[in-house]
């Protein structure tokens, strides 16, 4: 017997929900962690208004449904 690989189910708006992005170790989501390098990549060159941006944006990013690892991370 084989078994055929599936693609994971997607939404209304073809995006995966955020259980299905959640990660088993309790790990940041991926924009979570896109996130978190930008703005350790601005602060090393001294882009202190780009690494603003970064953490509003990662603010965000936790305070919307989208993000599995939610307000506590």
């Amino acid at each position: 017997m084989t078994t055929e690989p599936t693609s994971p189910p997607r939404d209304g708006t073809g995006e995966r929900s955020a259980a299905q992005n959640a990660q088993p170790d309790g790990a940041p989501c991926r924009p979570c962690q896109a996130l978190a390098l930008a703005e350790a990549v601005a602060k090393a060159e001294y882009d202190w208004s780009r690494a603003t941006d970064c953490r509003v944006l990662m603010k965000r990013h936790r305070e919307s449904g989208e993000c599995v690892a939610g307000q506590s991370a």
